[in-house]
């Protein structure tokens, strides 16, 4: 499985870069860019209607590019869910959640003594009778 891994991810860097030169090579709408600095290349080589058949390549290649890149995270995908067993999984699992629940208990009671031990010295002002306050 991972030979296929390798040749899909290999296939898409490819396509890639033949994207990369597919447009850069295609000259923007505004006149400028990139493919101006070509001198029309790609009309010159492929002849008068080169920029039609140029973006029909384009919107071929990108759909070729899509394809393999989900073939290649279905792939990857497959391969990490061969890796373990449905039954390592669930044991895993439950072990990770006892050991998960005694720290988080123990967290919890170290909590609340400290919170009581706050509150014992805690110091709480003694309240004076309201003839002694007034001048």
């Amino acid at each position: 499985m991972s030979t296929l891994a390798t040749i899909l991810n290999t296939l898409v860097v490819i396509l890639a870069v033949l994207l990369i030169a597919l447009i850069l090579v295609q000259p923007s709408k505004s006149g400028g860019g990139f493919g101006s600095a070509f001198g029309g290349l790609g009309e010159s080589v492929f002849g008068a209607q080169a920029m039609s058949h140029l973006s029909k390549l384009t919107v071929w290649c990108i759909s070729i590019f899509f394809v393999l890149t989900l073939a290649s995270a279905i792939v990857a995908g497959h391969m990490q869910s061969a890796d373990t067993s449905v039954v390592e999984e669930d044991s895993s699992i439950a072990l990770l959640g006892s050991e998960a629940e005694q720290p988080a208990a123990e967290a919890a009671a170290d909590a609340a003594k400290t919170v009581e031990a706050a509150a014992e010295n805690a110091a709480v002002p003694e309240e004076k009778p309201a003839s002694e306050t007034q001048n």
